[in-house]
């Protein structure tokens, strides 16, 4: 299971193992949000939501990864949630087209050095 949590000014990943039944899909799973920033300890139980899985990369076989939407307790986004803002951004806009561009820049290295230089 993994996740965004609330890590101020940049949120960092987190991430939880949990062995499930092959053939069986994740479940809602439960986290205590105060050590990651998104709960008080007086309060602290968040929800893991499944969004999407895909083959673990490093493990292979059976194992997947478990990308997660953090909810309250009451199933209802975090504040951190970006995900959930941007879904429904989506589903507002669903008709329409996206455009958007993609910049790389490349820097070629020499004997540790750029190239060139």
């Amino acid at each position: 299971y993994i996740w965004v949590h609330g890590t101020k000014p940049e949120p960092l990943m987190r991430s939880k193992t949990r062995i499930v039944k092959s053939g069986k899909e994740p479940e809602i799973w439960g986290f205590d949000g105060s050590s990651t920033n998104q709960a008080p300890g007086s309060n602290s139980d968040c929800v893991l939501q499944p969004v999407f899985t895909v083959p673990d990369p490093l493990r292979g076989g059976d194992n997947v990864l478990v990308l997660c939407e953090v909810q309250l307790t009451d199933f209802t986004p975090h504040p951190t949630n970006t995900r959930a803002a941007a879904r429904k951004v989506a589903e507002k806009y669903a008709d329409m087209t996206p455009n958007f561009g993609i910049e790389q820049e490349y820097t070629f290295f020499q004997n540790g050095r750029p190239l060139g230089w």
